[in-house]
């Protein structure tokens, strides 16, 4: 398998396209050949970290207009912002109480201060406007620029051991080299080496350009070269195995080195300018905590500027909820009310009532931290107002812009047109549809009503074999099971239009495509692969379908992807492990009575994605769907 994106999710996506070599063209001038980066198939390597759909692991990153998707990526921030924000009273304010440059007072779950204010319930503020300050951490060295060139893993300038400081300070200039615009023109790029200390940790990169015109890419590659880590933008959370050595690589928007070992492989320089690089580990000196009491299903948004760069959510019994360093607002849908454009956002979701924490870290210097906290989505509208999922198979027109990227308005295919290749007649498109929609309304409905902790859920399910389509009404979410990539123009099997923690984009789409899960037996993402003569087929490639169609369901109620190859098999599991995700059993063989029922359940954020702590994606979805109270 050799995919574009291979991610079930915001985007599961496995793509035809094969990175391959670019041969010479005949000519009497030596011309270089471009090689695009060494990868290993999908579900043999770690994958690279990030979750906005658009630049996630792509065989071949040197390919990719990486300034367009950052624009794109801006316009909908951007275009989120401006939309009236919702009706509510303004921030009250709250300054942290451990005295500037002062550690230990706040630095633990027991020891957090409780801001009482804060809250969705009657005389509550569900706006805080928090001001602190994260003390200096002792020993951070500022190292100096290193010298051009240092363009390659060979060349790479030394930050040391992260761990044996919480933080190391430096910076550069893209452009400067003998690579850059004014060299030779083959793109200017600075790598960065980084030693893991003798056990496991995690790095915060920070690259910021106030005042540059640089557009920063940052990339991690191993010490073979291989390109394991990949971020379109200034922040990025690394883990950094014991003992190992990785090499960051500060770049900017436009082509990447075909080959990290010479400096001079780049295809073009890109944007350029001056920066400053910060490393921060986890085990920096300030951290400060703050207790919130949320009630069952509140939504909370929290998004930090200033001298931190890192927000944690942590539940009442002190298990990590979510930790980021990143800001994935962006994909967020337009009617999401949560805060954005931070150095970090997170979300949150409390499945049960209880007393939470808010931990702000990373950093040191004065941070002010966007706090809000609401209700889920329909819960808010008129009382028994319920959210609708419409499942169509006959096909649809679609404007894939609202997936990102550029498209237009497409024709899709429906799920009969694919039929012939899980060897189906025609005459069994009702069994399938039937057995597609029942998997759902498992997942979805029943499993959600018996299992989540929510007393008000409630969401109707419709499919367009038995029910004329409600699209365009309002609480009403399509997912359009048909398709292909060369039709949508986009190189996926499924993807959704939004994460929508809380649920508040109640007219969204999804699409998951059906040329590669019905390509012939051999790739990991053919349904074809697991059928046998033993096979229930059409029971199988129903809930195969069913599965996929939940995940991109979850994704549009509000989950992120979690880990795809620990113990937990998950709805939410990102791609690249497709026979877990279709509910295989130990036989190997679909459609056999040892086959998993697989559900939303508790499960770690998967690591490789910008996010970690552990995400309880039954609670997160049941939560979503609320019938209303008002």
């Amino acid at each position: 398998m050799s995919p574009l994106l291979s991610r079930i999710g915001t985007v599961l996506a496995v793509a035809v396209l094969t990175a391959g070599t670019v041969a010479p063209a005949a000519s009497a001038t030596p011309v270089k050949r471009v090689t695009p980066v060494p990868q290993a198939p999908a579900w043999q390597r770690p994958g690279l970290l990030q979750p906005d759909p658009l630049v996630a692991l792509l065989p071949d990153p040197s390919k990719v207009d990486l300034g367009q998707i950052a624009r794109q990526r801006v316009a909908k921030a951007q275009a989120r912002a401006r939309l009236a924000r919702p009706s509510v009273a303004a921030p009250a304010r709250y300054a942290e109480r451990e005295p500037a440059g002062v550690i230990g007072v706040n630095d633990t779950q027991a020891k957090a201060e409780r801001i009482t204010a804060f809250g969705t319930g009657t005389g509550k503020k569900p706006r805080i406007a928090l001001h602190g300050t994260l003390a200096p951490s002792p020993g951070a060295p500022t190292l100096p620029q290193a010298p051009e060139d240092n363009g390659s893993i060979p060349l790479a300038a030394s930050l040391g051991v992260p761990g044996q400081h919480p933080m190391i300070r430096t910076g550069g200039v893209i452009g400067d080299g003998p690579h850059g615009t004014a060299g030779d023109g083959t793109g200017d790029f600075d790598f960065y080496k980084l030693t893991g200390g003798p056990t496991a940790t995690r790095a915060t990169i920070k690259v910021s350009t106030t005042g540059s015109p640089l557009l920063p890419v940052i990339l991690v590659y191993t010490a073979a070269g291989d390109l394991s880590v990949f971020n379109a933008g200034p922040y990025l959370d690394l883990p950094l195995p014991a003992g190992e050595d990785l090499y960051v690589v500060i770049s900017g928007f436009g082509p990447l080195p075909a080959d990290p070992h010479d400096s001079g492989s780049g295809n073009g320089a890109g944007s350029e300018g001056p920066y400053g690089l910060t490393v921060f580990t986890t085990d920096v000196s300030d951290r400060d905590f703050y207790a919130l009491d949320l009630k069952a299903g509140d939504v909370v948004g929290a998004s930090v500027t200033g001298a931190a760069h890192r927000l944690s959510l942590v539940g009442p019994d002190g298990t990590e909820a979510e930790s980021s360093s990143q800001d994935a607002s962006g994909l967020y849908p337009a009617a999401s009310p949560l805060p954005g454009g931070g150095n970090a956002v997170l979300d949150f979701v409390a499945p049960r009532s209880g007393r939470y924490a808010l931990a702000v870290n990373d950093g040191d210097g004065a941070y002010d931290v966007t706090l809000e906290g609401y209700r889920p989505g329909t819960e808010t509208e008129k009382k028994n107002a319920i959210q609708t999922i419409f499942l169509d198979f006959d096909g649809a027109r679609i404007n894939t812009r609202i997936f990102g990227g550029g498209g237009g308005v497409r024709q899709l295919s429906p799920l009969k047109s694919f039929l012939a290749g899980w060897g189906l007649a025609p005459s069994d498109e009702g069994k399938l549809a039937d057995t597609f929609v029942a998997t759902v309304r498992e997942n979805v409905q029943r499993d959600l009503a018996a299992k989540g902790p929510n007393p008000n859920f409630g969401v109707r399910i419709l499919d367009s074999r038995h029910d004329p389509d409600p699209f365009g009404q309002p609480n009403v979410t399509r997912l359009v099971v048909g398709g292909t990539i060369e039709e949508s123009g986009i190189g996926t099997i499924g993807i959704a239009e939004s994460v929508d923690p809380g649920n508040f984009g109640h007219e969204e789409t999804a699409i998951i495509l059906l040329d590669l899960l019905s390509s012939p037996a051999g790739p990991d993402y053919s349904i074809n692969t697991y059928l046998t003569p033993a096979s229930d087929r059409i029971a199988f490639i129903g809930r195969a379908l069913g599965n996929v169609t939940s995940h991109e369901l979850g994704h549009l109620s509000g989950n992120w992807h979690v880990d795809q190859f620990d113990d937990v098999p998950s709805l939410m599991d990102q791609g690249g492990n497709a026979s877990a995700m279709f509910g295989v059993g130990p036989d190997g063989v679909g459609g056999t009575r040892d086959d998993a029922d697989v559900d939303f359940n508790s499960d770690t954020l998967n690591p490789r994605e910008g996010f970690t702590g552990t995400e309880d994606t039954l609670a997160r979805t049941a939560w979503a769907y609320s019938k209303g109270t008002g």
